[in-house]
Parts: C-alpha cells; structure tokens; sequence
C-alpha cells in the first residue's frame, strides 16, 4: 500500500495556537502521513514546539511532487491566499485550518482540525474550482512567475495628495475613466474581501464574472460593474506623482504611469478542499452575521 503524503504551508503565527499545531502533527504522525513542510515555515516552527525530525522540507512550488494528496495551509486567509503560489498550476488541492479571524477560504476551524482531516483522508469532500487573475504589461515584466491572484487585483495611488485617473477599456472598446483613489479588480473569490468593503456585490463562486469596484470615486454616480470572466482589460493611469501602486493578493509594486496593464482570466484554476459541513451561503451568515438583528435579543 503507498504512503500518503500531504504539504503544509503557513507563516508566523501567534502562540496560543501551539496547541493545535501540536494537535495536527500527532494526528499525522499516528496516520503515518508523509510531511513535506515549507522550509521558511519549518524553521519558524523549530522554535515553537519540538518539530518532527521526519519532515521532509520543499523551498519553492518546484519541489512539490506531484502525487501529494492535497497541501494544508495553516493560519488565515491571507496565508491561503500565499498557499496559492505553492501550487500553483499543479492541480494539487489546498485544504486551510482557520488560525486568523474571518476564516472565508480556511474554513476548517482550530478546534475541529481531527474531525476534518478524518473526512479529507477518507475522501469526504468535494473539490471547488476557483477563476484566478492575472496581470501583464508589454513595458515590463510585473511579479516574475506569480503574477496571478485568487481574491484581487488593485490599481492605488502612490501618494495621499491626490487622485488618480484609471482608464479602463474594456475588449477593446472604453469602459469609463475612472478618478479615483484606485479600482479593484476582483475575482467572486475575492469579492468578499476589499471589495466588498467598498461597496462592490458578493458574487457566486462558479458564476462566470469579475467585478470592477472603483475606490472612493470622484463621481459618485461611477458604481461597481459585474462582467464576464472572459473579458480582457487594459489599464492606463494617470497621475501627478507619475507613479502608481499595483497589488496582486498579498503582493505589490510601484509602477510608473508609462506602465500600461492588461488584466485577464489566468489560464488555470485552483481547487479547494470544501467539506459536506462548508456552505458558501452559511459562510456568509456567519461571517458577515446575516439575519441577526438586536432587536431579537
């Protein structure tokens, strides 16, 4: 019978998840589960509780082999959102344990890691794929090889004195010149994420679109617009500073405004591991506490 094997991937985290890491690491040892562990992630361990000497180590996306069962993220939404660049266009699955506080894409809670990875190894789950952005530009070559994002992409000025002016089009033809602190562009996935905190709709998981949300436009007549996931977009700036700010998920770069953008569907998706206990709609009761009012308590 084959070995399992799993990754797991995380950054610095606070201690009073100790516990459960501890938890994690005698569940796997117990399931005799073969461990490759980030090294970054690895060395920031080893000084936290005594770490298995049987870890085998990967450094970058490169070293994961490809018969791994699924790569375990551990810590918030951000670090899902960094697992990503671990896998890539693998196909590798990513399952994430809740350590942060909202816990949208790392939907296993902390308390419940025994009880989910029961369900996962004994394949108990489905498979959610998820549409990626990403960004290019003919001046230069933007993020090397990670120039991809699950939530978002966003255009920001570089400064707080003034705004900017994004001119979008749109498959070709003008969508609108929008002056702005910035514009985001964001994936459903992402569409609860900044998005949302500037007044851009939730949309489905699966629906096939992206949302372009302007941030604290001039106009405010200028609203978030839905479109298809199929669009291309090209984006030119405008700035007094003559520089701009481009992030990509967790990543950013200071652009000058020569640098044009073109925005599109990555070319892969990514899966994530999704139990029979995930809803996307109880998510978002309980996340955003949909249906609760003081006024029945």
């Amino acid at each position: 019978m084959q070995q399992k094997s799993i990754a797991i991937y995380g950054r610095a985290f606070n201690s009073s998840v100790v516990p459960y890491v501890e938890q994690l690491f005698s569940y796997l040892k117990e399931k005799d589960i073969t461990i490759y562990i980030y090294s970054d992630f690895y060395d920031f361990l080893k000084e936290q509780l005594d770490c298995p000497d049987t870890f085998l180590r990967y450094y970058n996306h490169r070293d994961l082999p490809q018969d791994i069962l699924f790569l375990l993220s551990l810590g918030g939404d951000g670090t899902m959102l960094s697992a990503v660049s671990q896998v890539r266009d693998s196909g590798i699955p990513i399952a994430g344990i809740n350590f942060g506080r909202l816990g949208f894409l790392a939907s296993i809670h902390k308390t419940k890691i025994i009880q989910a990875l029961d369900d996962i190894f004994a394949g108990h789950y489905t498979l959610q794929a998820r549409d990626l952005l990403e960004v290019s530009s003919d001046q230069q070559r933007i993020f090397g090889d990670a120039n991809f994002a699950l939530n978002d992409i966003t255009v920001f000025r570089h400064d707080t004195s003034s705004m900017i002016t994004i001119n979008v089009t749109l498959n070709g033809e003008l969508l609108n010149a929008y002056w702005a602190d910035g514009i985001i562009i964001a994936t459903p996935t992402g569409s609860t994420a900044y998005s949302l905190s500037c007044g851009g709709p939730i949309i489905m998981p699966g629906s096939g679109n992206f949302v372009i949300t302007p941030v604290a436009p001039h106009n405010l007549n200028v609203r978030p617009i839905v479109i298809s996931a199929d669009s291309e977009l090209e984006l030119e700036i405008e700035s007094r500073t003559d520089k701009y700010i481009l992030s990509c998920d967790s990543q950013n770069e200071t652009l000058d405004t020569t640098t044009k953008l073109r925005i599109k569907r990555a070319p892969f998706r990514v899966h994530l591991i999704r139990l029979a206990s995930d809803s996307f709609f109880g998510t978002l009761r309980e996340k955003l506490l949909w249906g609760l009012d003081v006024r029945n308590y």
